[in-house]
């Protein structure tokens, strides 16, 4: 797999040059999206809420957040909250718990399973990881967009 492509205001922070990256290469900036952070949602639940107050000065600081943004980290925030519950809950209960079912007749059986709480922590860690990849806390796709809008320079393969 290929190396995820670093946002421009990465690649200018190493650079040699201003405009340039450590390879010497100008940096495209990327689409001009107005720069304004999104206003949080007031739905969100408190660790979500947490979340986006954590995140969004850092972005802000980086000029990678946009309006347009406030759905995907509102999302973001939100399976980060999932994430956290479910962690909390398997901290507290174990890997394992006891499940107890009582059949028609009365009886009680009991054994263990494991916890559902693992797997909704492992499904929302696929979803940050994905948020990631996609959008603005890991934000390649800024450079990848940017890419799109290249006017067809080599400059950024070094053996063109």
């Amino acid at each position: 797999m290929g190396r995820t492509a670093q946002p421009a205001a990465l690649k200018l922070l190493v650079g040699r040059a201003e405009g340039r990256d450590s390879g010497g290469r100008p940096v495209n900036p990327g689409p001009a999206f107005r720069r304004l952070p999104p206003k949080p949602p007031s739905w969100l639940s408190r660790e979500a809420a947490a979340e986006w107050r954590r995140v969004t000065p850092g972005l802000q600081r980086l000029d990678l957040l946009k309006e347009e943004d406030r759905a995907m980290l509102a999302a973001y925030c939100e399976t980060w909250s999932v994430f956290v519950l479910a962690t909390r809950d398997v901290t507290k209960t174990g890997l394992t718990i006891q499940q107890v079912t009582t059949r028609p007749d009365g009886s009680v059986s009991e054994k263990t399973i494991a916890n559902p709480s693992v797997a909704i922590a492992r499904a929302a860690g696929r979803e940050l990881r994905g948020f990631a990849a996609q959008f603005g806390l890991s934000p390649s796709t800024e450079q990848a967009l940017s890419r799109g809008a290249d006017d067809g320079d080599e400059d950024d393969n070094p053996f063109a």
